[in-house]
């Protein structure tokens, strides 16, 4: 690796989890050393507002200000607008805080006024003093659609309203094949400075899948010099938060950290992969996979958690960026030679 080069990280993010190690990495990094990528299949227009739930949590986490009792939304919250929303009859399944609903009637003053996606998060980004840069992993609408025994559920539908609830037996990404991969995303994945890609631990069907079903993602990811470095999401047969490990189940996958590597791997995307220590013993069937393995304490409490998490995969990264040396066009077979 040329050490000449800035250190620059692209991370691939979902909500909480992801946004945890994305905070840790801005603890660690340079501000402008560091990109994050956000799903926004999770995103929907509700009471006439768009709403970007993985975005704002990650903003929110990188500014400070989130809740980090319940993992979204922002810390001393308030709930009037919601209680009156309630006395009128509306819709209150999907719980927006007054703070809350200052960004998300911003967002679409915004896109109304003809503003895109990125344009909008950086105005809040720079709003908030975010040093980071974070973008949407597109400025077109991907809508994440949940196939369950009871039929099809918009995500937020699902995961919000019906507490996750159905079992669960696929995913569709509606507008998938027409949406652009945000430019500036797939630039920094080519760029010679990006000594590490690192897909947070987010969930790998409904957070990060979207991004990597993007026209040109994987094949970038592919190409990239950085080596590919994902963090189970998966510890000890249990998601920290989430719905990933019963979706797992329901989907026919061992709950395992080795069953996330594999669904990465069956498309040749990984360098290497991040497991905690109670899942030692599954480190031979990863790296049976063609894939090197971290193992290392990967529950992210408190800060000091997560920068200590963000700078030992950095560190990985980094060790097997000297190791694999420069595999811009490597066909995927010679990626591990």
């Amino acid at each position: 690796m040329n050490e000449a080069l800035p250190i620059h990280c692209v991370a691939l993010s979902g909500g909480v989890g992801g946004a945890k190690l994305a905070l840790g990495l801005s603890r660690v990094l340079p501000g402008d050393a560091l990109t994050v990528v956000c799903n926004t299949a999770d995103d929907f227009d509700h009471l006439g507002l768009r709403i970007c739930p993985d975005l704002d949590t990650v903003m929110y986490t990188l500014a400070g200000i989130s809740n980090r009792v319940t993992g979204w939304g922002q810390a001393h919250e308030t709930w009037s607008f919601l209680e009156a929303l309630s006395h009128l009859g509306g819709e209150t399944w999907f719980r927006l805080g007054d703070r809350d609903l200052a960004t998300h009637v911003e967002r679409s003053r915004w896109l109304r006024a003809g503003e895109t996606l990125t344009e909008a998060t950086d105005a809040l980004c720079r709003a908030l003093g975010i040093a980071a840069r974070v973008l949407p992993m597109s400025d077109d609408p991907v809508r994440t659609i949940v196939l369950t025994e009871t039929g099809e559920l918009s995500f937020q539908h699902y995961f919000v309203r019906d507490a996750c609830e159905p079992a669960v037996s696929g995913f569709r990404f509606d507008g998938i094949d027409t949406a652009r991969p945000q430019a500036a995303f797939l630039s920094a994945l080519e760029d010679q400075a990006t000594r590490a890609i690192l897909v947070c631990p987010s969930n790998p069907f409904v957070s990060v899948d979207p991004v990597l079903a993007l026209d040109g993602v994987e094949e970038a990811l592919r190409r990239a010099a950085a080596p590919v470095v994902a963090v189970s999401p998966i510890i000890g047969g249990a998601a920290i938060k989430g719905p990933a490990a019963k979706m797992m189940a329901e989907l026919g996958m061992p709950v395992t950290a080795a069953g996330v590597a594999r669904h990465y791997q069956e498309r040749d995307l990984l360098d290497g992969f991040v497991i905690d220590d109670a899942d030692a013993g599954q480190a031979a069937e990863i790296e049976d996979l063609g894939v090197p393995t971290l193992v290392t304490g990967t529950v992210m409490e408190t800060l000091a958690d997560r920068e200590r998490l963000a700078g030992e995969t950095m560190d990985f990264a980094r060790g097997l960026g000297a190791r694999c040396g420069d595999r811009a066009g490597t066909s995927p077979p010679e990626r591990f030679a």
